[in-house]
């Protein structure tokens, strides 16, 4: 991944906040922190090379320090001098001097034409490279051009007149791996300090053991970078075939590695099934990655093996990995029966779901269909609020905190987290059994509410994966605390627990308060064509198996629109 530029994160800023009062080198004092940060957490596991750079950093004049930051942050590795500006830094040449002498900086790299062309302006390369036709764009220019210049050679060679400079960045990866270690992660970046540092984004302070990281042991970092070259290649085209040799035949003895590379296997076969079904299936089956089983019995039956899909999926079926999974075998399993001439399997009892049909006049402003029926029945009815799947989120999220945010080993290595890393994993409840048991029982006491409240109070505006704070409104919490029993909600958080990541989505577009017990019901709404989706069935089969209140909302526009019954 590489890192972004600081525009690209000053333009996502707010209008307010565009131009920051920042210290000139906030950025590297972050980077210094963070260095600090790794070596006192990670110094058994710095290389020769790590720690050779972090001592020849610390020794590095300040205004060398501060550039080699700025490159780190910026998209590269190829820089010209002349496009660097940073007052704080003051003469860039003085500044790359002595990165220069380090090897940190290349000033004389050998250019393909295609990073020449990303380098030079249109003016500089006319200087340098026989002009194309008027007008003509740059892209096209480089596509005629490209086979006439193969082969790399130096800015020089390219562009005699210049007195410009090249400097190539040589210490990105290096500097990959500290990032990899501070974070756990390579999707996170340094822009986290300073949006932390604006208020852009506030993180729960979790308190950190000084064993709190994300490694125990170097291998382990090395199989990460590894994993990521390997999805980076996949990604840029590379070979299957090339892919699978790299890819260690094993799985690791590291939970968290192995959940990446039986990913990485599962998108890999995924690939492979338009081509070559077969390597599609030996893929399949040495990936434990969730829905890799299912992918293997659709093969094995496409194969026409339909025995062997159907003991795969009879296995399966007696030890389903998740509701999905289940429900997906429920298609599959009667027509690998029927195929083998055995007896159709008993589907599960049908529990009729509620419905209801609308006819609207269609939005002039091409209202989505949602809010047109959020409308409509607050016009005819009691109040209706389009939450999906941020209501409920956002009451489990609260309540659930304590459990989010333990300081358990393996969830929190740095203070950059918005959610611990362990919290789609199988063992994540079992981990806070006695945490999330003290929530439950809040809402047996009924204590939950005041809970949920001073939490609102408290927690406004942290980061949360299940609480987007701009729909969770004050009046909106106040309404689902007084209409949503408590033992509703414990169901409904049960079912969460039970596969946050699958679980925390289909959920219904709509929620009505109204009088009465329950004082709620929840809806899903579907516009002409639209079917419900398998996440959004799961939920209402288990809320009506449960007695909670949902239902589904049809709608067809009026005539002189598009109609059409559902």
């Amino acid at each position: 991944m590489v890192l972004p530029q600081l525009g690209v994160y000053e333009r996502s800023l707010p209008p307010a906040m565009q131009r920051p009062t920042l210290a000139p080198l906030y950025y590297l004092t972050n980077f210094q922190s963070a260095l600090g940060w790794i070596s006192e957490r990670y110094g058994d596991l710095l290389g020769d090379p790590e720690q050779a750079f972090i001592a020849a950093f610390q020794q590095l004049p300040l205004p060398s320090q501060a550039l080699l930051v700025r490159l780190v942050m910026r998209k590269g590795p190829l820089f010209l001098a002349s496009k660097l500006h940073y007052p704080e830094i003051g003469c860039i040449r003085s500044a790359a001097a002595p990165l220069t002498s380090l090897g940190w900086l290349d000033t004389k790299p050998e250019l393909s034409l295609p990073q020449l062309f990303q380098l030079l302006t249109r003016a500089d390369l006319a200087q340098a490279l026989p002009a194309g036709p008027a007008g003509q764009r740059k892209d096209a220019w480089l596509a005629e051009l490209s086979p006439q210049y193969p082969e790399p050679r130096p800015l020089a060679a390219w562009h005699p007149t210049t007195s410009d400079t090249v400097y190539a960045l040589q210490v990105t990866p290096i500097c990959e791996r500290l990032r990899l270690m501070f974070f756990g992660n390579l999707h996170q970046d340094w822009s986290e300090f300073v949006l932390t540092d604006l208020g852009v984004f506030q993180y729960e302070k979790v308190p950190f053991s000084p064993h709190s990281r994300a490694f125990q042991h170097r291998q382990e970092i090395d199989d990460y970078l590894h994993l990521h070259d390997c999805r980076q290649r996949l990604h840029q085209g590379t070979a299957i075939t090339e892919l699978l040799d790299a890819i260690p035949s094993q799985p690791y003895g590291n939970p968290w590695l192995e959940s990446r590379r039986a990913r990485l296997l599962f998108q890999l076969a995924q690939q492979c099934e338009a081509d070559d079904v077969a390597t599609a299936l030996a893929i399949y089956q040495r990936s434990s990655h969730p829905g890799a089983r299912t992918r293997q019995v659709r093969l094995l039956e496409l194969q026409q093996q339909y025995a062997t899909a159907f003991a795969l999926a009879t296995a399966a079926q007696q030890q389903p990995e998740n509701d999905a999974e289940l429900q997906q075998l429920a298609r599959i399993l009667p027509r690998l029966a029927r195929r083998l001439g055995q007896p159709k399997p008993a589907p599960a009892p049908a529990v009729p779901v509620p419905e209801q049909w609308l006819v609207l006049p269609p939005s002039e402003s091409g209202q989505a269909v949602e809010l047109a029926v959020r409308d409509h029945l607050h016009r005819i009815d009691a109040p209706v609020h389009y939450v999906e799947n941020t209501l409920l989120n956002g009451l489990f999220g609260l309540l659930f905190w304590p459990a989010l945010y333990a300081p358990l080993p393996g969830a929190f290595f740095h203070p950059f987290q918005a959610a611990p890393a362990d919290l789609y994993r199988p063992d994540f409840q079992h981990r806070r059994a006695a945490i999330c048991a003290q929530c439950f029982a809040e809402l047996d006491s009924g204590s939950y509410r005041e809970t949920l409240r001073q939490r609102y109070q408290e927690k406004a505006g942290l980061q949360c994966p299940f609480i987007h704070w701009p729909w969770l409104t004050p009046d909106l919490l106040e309404q689902a605390l007084a209409a949503i029993p408590p033992q509703h909600l414990k169901l409904l958080f049960q079912r969460m627990l039970a596969d946050l990541q699958a679980n925390r989505t289909g959920l219904p577009d709509l929620i009505q308060f109204q009088a009465g017990h329950p004082g709620y019901r929840m809806i899903e709404v579907k516009g002409p064509g639209d079917k419900l989706q398998d996440n959004q069935k799961r939920w209402l089969t288990y809320c009506l198996a449960h007695s909670l209140p949902i239902s589904v909302c049809y709608v067809r526009w009026q005539a002189g629109s598009e109609a059409g019954a559902p």
